[in-house]
């Protein structure tokens, strides 16, 4: 059984990047070629994240979606524990949304231009007028109905326990003025835990809270929207 599991996270990690590369080229080929627009991509990211956890053996349930409304956009605050976080959030939260990536993975060929033309979203990490542009920009995207993943704790967990929310992953959700939604993650540090290569099999939860409204915050308030966004998403991972 033990080389049975060895062999298919083998496989996994050679199925997704065969996959990464397949859905980067289809992206580039019906957003250049038959000129759809970056919604029309969403499905092909839903389907490589769906079929990399079916690969490796991952479940995954979802709770709370009722609490969206799918004409809104959002801000989803997460946990992060792992890098399989990105694909069950991609393949099962089910609403409809885009990432922020730091700018030097869309310099990345292939991978970097589709992510592009899929509309994620560039945030420049450096210091000075570049990043404040960059965060302005951003929340212009989310005002205009665009939702967002973060992942406030800045890192992924060491230990799988929930760290202390950054402040100024709050600056995003205050900007744009549109809800945070806390969304809670269970498993996935198992399956994949910070520094292991080799995934195994397992069961997700992910636990969707109820939308924080940001609308009559500001600048001020991003310590005390840190703090009440951590709560909730405390509370959702302890329920």
């Amino acid at each position: 059984m033990k080389l049975f599991h060895f062999l298919r996270a083998v496989f996994v990690i050679h199925f997704a990047l065969f996959l990464t590369l397949l859905v980067s080229l289809l992206t580039l080929f019906m957003t250049l070629v038959l000129r759809r627009n970056a919604a029309s991509v969403q499905g092909l990211a839903a389907w490589w994240a769906t079929s990399i956890c079916r690969a490796g053996g991952v479940e995954v349930a979802v709770d709370g979606r009722e609490e969206l409304d799918p004409e809104k956009p959002y801000i989803f605050a997460a946990n992060h524990q792992s890098q399989f976080d990105i694909l069950v959030l991609q393949g099962f939260l089910g609403a409809d949304f885009r990432w922020l990536a730091k700018k030097e993975l869309f310099r990345v060929p292939i991978w970097g231009p589709a992510m592009r033309r899929a509309g994620y979203i560039s945030i420049d990490r450096s210091h000075g007028r570049q990043a404040i542009k960059s965060l302005d920009e951003a929340a212009q995207k989310i005002a205009a109905g665009t939702s967002v993943i973060i992942f406030p704790e800045g890192t992924r967990s060491k230990d799988g326990k929930l760290y202390d929310f950054k402040a100024g992953a709050m600056v995003l959700a205050i900007k744009s003025g549109v809800p945070i939604v806390p969304v809670a993650i269970l498993g996935t540090y198992e399956i994949l835990p910070k520094g292991k290569l080799l995934m195994t099999p397992g069961k997700v939860q992910i636990r969707v809270g109820r939308p924080i409204e940001t609308i009559n915050c500001n600048s001020t308030d991003k310590h005390k929207l840190a703090k009440v966004s951590q709560e909730a998403l405390a509370e959702l991972l302890n329920t």
